[in-house]
């Protein structure tokens, strides 16, 4: 799909302006030409994207359509059941999943996705408010839910409940599952920079990124699989992306990219979680995300550009946490000359292998920022293996 942009006119443009009006973001009637992408349209739909956690282009891609066409909906405008194989999706699921999780009960994450998880999590509820369980939610389900406050206390429940299956997991690497996605592909390379005879992309620097770092994960005994090789055959998006993080059943995702600016000054390293507007997150992907970003900081010199909550597809599909990082700027003089220096790569994969040791000890038993000598830890796993031979 083309992105739609400012100058654009058609039906698509239309059922933009209604979705964005029944939001508010617009006023009702609309200037004559209605069916125009239009100024005043274009700062609406940034105002949508910067209140859902998008990226802030002004242009309505796949993903900001798929959102917009989520917002359509408000929870209690229709009944929500699962349905197989097209899931029920759209804004009124991820209330209802959000308000549930309020209330102590384990839908996973509030994708907007009315999946299995979410209709056994009604099923439960309504046993226990007394309604026929059949885990689909109707106008008695809807009045049970506003006549009852939350049922958890004392923390967020998903922090509760992935925090706990962390620490019930010990802090060895060894066996544990990791998804290493290298950002974009041959057929969307991101950002490209010429420089006389000399070529970078954004897609080759971060599959040689994902590269090192599943080397140096297996190395500490983990189990890594990267979402794409070098030269994929076709596009992959990123629900396609997710959907593999799933099937592979991994504890963590990690997805690298190397971010770019028309401002050659910008420069710095970001890490990304999932995380809303109204405060629902992935707990533990927060928690690797500052991770991340501290040891990336401390360990390169790179300007820190912090952490941030987004609801990207691959952040809010994924049934694992998962983290997005964006290595320095390859439009930077400066952080472009450091990421073409394979020894600064190693840093930072260094960094990211750190992170993910760190993430696995208890909170009262973690290190300071810098302290993990990433080589001992393949020492660590070589020598046990030797050991069991």
């Amino acid at each position: 799909m083309r992105p739609i942009r400012r100058g654009d006119r058609g039906r698509a443009v239309t059922e933009i302006r209604a979705v964005l009006v029944g939001l508010g973001l617009l006023p009702a009637g609309g200037p004559p030409g209605a069916d125009e992408f239009e100024a005043e349209t274009e700062r609406a739909v940034r105002a949508f994207q910067q209140d859902r956690g998008l990226n802030v282009d002004g242009q309505v891609g796949p993903e900001t359509w798929r959102a917009l066409d989520a917002a359509r909906w408000r929870l209690g405008a229709r009944t929500l059941y699962q349905a197989i194989p097209d899931p029920l999706i759209g804004e009124d699921v991820r209330t209802l999943q959000e308000r549930l999780l309020e209330m102590g009960y384990d839908v996973g994450r509030a994708d907007g996705v009315y999946g299995a998880r979410t209709a056994r999590a009604v099923a439960q509820f309504q046993r226990e408010v007394g309604l026929p369980p059949d885990g689909a939610c109707g106008p008695h389900t809807m009045n049970a839910l506003r006549r009852l406050g939350r049922k958890v206390v004392g923390g967020r429940p998903t922090l509760l409940r992935e925090s706990d299956a962390f620490r019930q997991s010990g802090p060895n690497l060894v066996g544990k599952v990791i998804v290493v996605d290298p950002g974009h592909d041959p057929f969307d390379p991101g950002f490209v920079v010429q420089d006389g005879t000399m070529r970078w992309t954004e897609a080759d620097l971060a599959y040689d990124l994902a590269a090192r770092l599943e080397g140096r994960l297996a190395a500490a005994g983990m189990r890594v699989h990267l979402t794409r090789g070098p030269a994929p055959a076709a596009p992959l998006a990123d629900l396609t992306r997710a959907d593999l993080a799933n099937e592979l059943g991994g504890d963590l995702l990690i997805s690298l990219h190397i971010d770019g600016h028309a401002n050659p000054e910008a420069e710095g390293v970001a890490t990304y979680h999932y995380g809303t507007a109204n405060g629902v997150t992935s707990s533990v992907g927060e928690r690797l995300a500052g991770l991340v970003q501290r040891e990336i900081v401390v360990r390169t010199g790179l300007r820190n550009c912090q952490t941030h909550a987004k609801t990207w597809e691959l952040l809010r599909l994924t049934r694992m946490p998962a983290v997005r990082v964006d290595v320095g700027y390859l439009t930077s003089p400066t952080d472009r000359a450091r990421l073409i220096d394979p020894r600064f790569r190693d840093r930072v994969v260094d960094a990211i292998v750190a992170a993910v040791q760190r993430m696995y000890f208890p909170v009262e038993e973690d290190v300071p920022t810098g302290s993990i000598d990433v080589s001992e830890l393949r020492a660590m796993v070589a020598a046990g293996a030797a050991a069991h031979d």
